[in-house]
C-alpha cells in the first residue's frame, strides 16, 4: 500500500516524467497492437467462437486503455476535486480509482474527488464516516464490508475485498476495495486508509468472457455429442472385424484384407459409408463397398438393412449383378426415400477372377507392378433412383501381388474440377481416386493390406472432409 495522507492533499512531488512516460510510450505501441488484433477478430456474430474472441479483445483493450489513464495519473497527480458529481467516461474500467482516510480519533472523513464520483454523491456534502458507509453497500453485501473493516481495525489485516454500492441515482456498481490501518505512536490504530476502485465495467466485460467461453464450450459440447450419436450406430452396423481380415481359403490362393472407416472431420456426415468382406459357403470372397443417403438413426437402420440383405444374397450365390438388381428393389420396397451407391465384387480364388458389379460407385483401383488404374466400369445407375434398373458385370483377372482398393465417394475434400460428364460428387471423386492412384509406389512398397491401409489414412487425415470415407485393401497373396 502507498503511505497514508489525506485524500485530498497533494504529494509533494509526482513520481519523474521519464520512466514513467517511457511505460506510457510502451502501453501505447501495446494498445495499438491488440486493436490490430481486435480488428482481425470481428468475425460472424453468430459464431459462438467469434464472440468469446471478440469479448476476450475487448476486455483486453479496456484494460489496456486504463493502464495508459492510470499511468498518465501517475505522472500528472491527483486530479481536482469537482464542484459536482459527475458520471466518468464509460470507455474505461479502471481509471475510476478514489481514496479515502477514515480517523478514528475525530470521526472525521478525507475523500478524494474521485471517490465522490464512484459513489455518486455531492462534494459539497460532508463525506461519509465507516459508521455511515454500510448504508449506500447492498444488503446482501455490507456483512462483507462489515467483516473486512473489523479485522482491519481489530486485527490490523489489510483489506483486499469487493462489494456492490447503489448510488443516489439507483445505479449499482461494483467497488473493490484495499486499505490498511494506520497507527499512533503507541501501536494504537487512529485511522484507516484505503484505496476503492470502480470496476463495474470490468466485470461486465469479464462476464461477458465467461458467457462466450461457456457458450463456445455448449456449442462444442453439442457439436461432439451430435458427431458420437452419428457415429457410434454407424461403427456397430460396420462388421465386426475391424482393420485386418485373414479368410480361409483350405489351401487355395486367398486374399489378405485390411480396412478402415474414416469419419468426417466437420460434423455429422450426411449419408452412411459402408464397407463389407467375408468368405463365402463356395470358397469365393465377396467384397463391397457403398455409401447410403440420410442422416441419424433412419441411415443406420437402412444401411444395416442392406448389409444384411447383401451377405444373405451372396450367401445364397447370387452374382454381383444380380446383388445389384435386388439391392435397388429392396430399397424402392421399403417406402422410405433413400438413395445409394455401391460396388460389390465376388473374387475366386481358384481362377484369380474378380467379377463385379456397381450401382453409381466409384469403380475399384488396381495397382499392379508399380502402377495403378481404374477398372472399366459396367453400366449402373444409383440404387433407389430409378425403377426397374438393370446393371451390368464385369470381370478382371487377378495376379499374385496385385492389389484391389474399393473406396467410398470421397475420402479427399473438395477441390479440383469435375470431369466431363461427372458432376457434384462424382467430380470430388476423380479428385480422391487421382490422389489414391498416386500411392502406387508406397503400396507396392508395403508388407500387407494393412500398411496400405495406413498408408490411405495418413494421406486423408486432417483434409477438412465434410463426410465420412471408407477404404477397403484386398491383396491377392498368391
Amino acid at each position: 500500500m502507498p503511505p497514508h495522507v489525506s485524500a485530498d492533499r497533494s504529494p509533494a512531488q509526482p513520481p519523474g516524467g521519464g520512466p514513467v512516460d517511457a511505460l506510457i510510450s510502451q502501453a501505447r505501441r501495446l494498445r495499438g497492437g491488440m486493436d490490430a488484433v481486435r480488428r482481425d477478430a470481428q468475425g460472424d456474430a453468430s459464431d459462438p467462437r467469434g464472440r468469446w474472441e471478440r469479448a476476450l479483445c475487448d476486455l483486453a483493450m479496456r484494460q489496456l486503455n486504463d493502464l495508459d489513464t492510470h499511468l498518465a495519473q501517475l505522472r500528472d497527480g491527483p486530479p481536482p476535486v469537482p464542484a459536482a458529481p459527475s458520471a466518468a467516461p464509460r470507455g474505461s474500467l479502471l481509471s475510476r480509482v478514489g481514496s479515502a482516510e477514515w480517523n478514528l480519533l475525530t470521526d472525521e472523513a478525507a475523500w478524494s474527488g474521485e471517490l465522490f464520483r464512484i459513489l455518486g454523491r455531492d462534494p459539497a456534502v460532508p463525506p461519509l464516516t465507516l459508521d455511515e458507509l454500510p448504508s449506500v453497500v447492498l444488503d446482501e453485501d455490507r456483512p462483507r464490508l462489515t467483516a473486512m473493516v473489523t479485522d482491519c481495525l481489530v486485527d490490523a489485516k489489510p483489506i483486499d475485498g469487493e462489494f456492490r454500492i447503489v448510488r443516489p441515482d439507483g445505479a449499482v456498481r461494483a467497488v473493490h476495495m484495499m486499505g490498511e490501518p494506520v497507527l499512533d505512536a503507541d501501536g494504537g490504530t487512529a485511522s484507516m486508509w484505503a484505496v476503492l476502485r470502480d470496476v463495474s465495467e470490468l466485470r461486465l466485460s469479464q462476464s461477458a468472457v465467461r458467457e462466450t467461453r461457456d457458450s463456445l464450450h455448449r456449442h462444442r459440447h453439442r457439436a461432439q455429442t451430435g458427431h458420437r450419436l452419428a457415429v457410434e450406430p454407424q461403427e456397430a452396423a460396420l462388421p465386426p472385424w475391424r482393420g485386418f481380415l485373414r479368410l480361409p481359403h483350405r489351401g487355395r490362393p486367398g486374399l489378405d484384407l485390411a480396412a478402415h472407416h474414416l469419419p468426417s472431420s466437420t460434423g455429422t456426415p450426411a449419408g452412411f459409408d459402408w464397407y463389407d468382406a467375408m468368405g463365402l459357403p463356395d470358397g469365393d470372397t465377396l467384397l463391397g463397398a457403398g455409401r447410403l443417403t440420410g442422416r441419424g438413426p433412419d441411415a443406420t437402420t437402412g444401411a444395416a438393412m442392406l448389409l444384411g440383405a447383401l451377405r444373405g444374397m451372396a450367401m445364397a450365390g447370387a452374382r454381383p449383378e444380380q446383388l445389384m438388381t435386388w439391392l435397388d428393389q429392396l430399397l424402392d420396397a421399403t417406402g422410405q426415400p433413400a438413395a445409394g451407391s455401391a460396388v460389390c465384387c465376388r473374387y475366386r480364388p481358384a481362377t484369380r477372377t474378380l467379377t463385379w458389379a456397381q450401382a453409381g460407385h466409384p469403380a475399384p483401383l488396381l495397382f499392379r507392378g508399380g502402377t495403378g488404374r481404374m477398372l472399366d466400369a459396367p453400366d449402373g445407375v444409383r440404387l433407389g433412383t430409378a425403377s426397374g434398373a438393370s446393371y451390368g458385370q464385369a470381370e478382371e483377372i487377378l495376379e499374385p501381388g496385385d492389389l484391389l482398393l474399393l473406396h467410398t465417394e470421397t475420402p479427399a475434400p473438395r477441390c479440383g474440377s469435375p470431369r466431363a460428364g461427372t458432376a457434384g460428387r462424382e467430380g470430388r471423386t476423380a479428385t480422391a481416386a487421382d490422389r489414391l492412384l498416386g500411392l502406387a509406389p508406397r503400396f507396392i512398397a508395403a508388407r500387407g493390406a494393412q500398411e496400405c491401409v495406413r498408408t490411405v489414412v495418413e494421406e486423408f487425415a486432417g483434409t477438412g472432409r465434410e463426410d465420412d470415407a471408407c477404404v477397403l485393401v484386398a491383396r491377392v497373396t498368391s
